[in-house]
């Protein structure tokens, strides 16, 4: 049985806007997250936080949506995914902080 996946938007302190995940992110519920990223990034300045540091399973569904955002994203993840980012080569191509 998988996690339920929640997100949420709001803005940090320095007022960037941020979506937060929480649970698991797989095929089955990967369309919600992109258009959630679709939705949230702003077309210009700041980019979109991206808060990870409550999921607890990313897919290559989640990836992807990830990879389509990826010159408009800071990612900030936990220990556990931080590995799959980095393999990913998302690492490579936008900011990824580990928390």
């Amino acid at each position: 049985m998988t996690t339920a996946l929640t997100l949420t938007t709001g803005q940090d302190p320095d007022g960037a806007p941020v979506l937060t995940a929480a649970g698991e992110i797989d095929m089955s519920n990967a369309e919600t997250f992109a258009a959630a990223l679709g939705e949230a990034v702003p077309p210009v300045g700041r980019p979109l936080v991206v808060d990870l540091t409550a999921v607890e399973y990313l897919d290559s569904a989640g990836l992807a949506a990830l990879f389509h955002h990826a010159d408009r994203i800071e990612v900030v993840t936990g220990p556990l995914l931080t590995p799959l980012l980095t393999v990913s080569g998302l690492t490579d191509i936008t900011r990824v902080r580990t928390l």
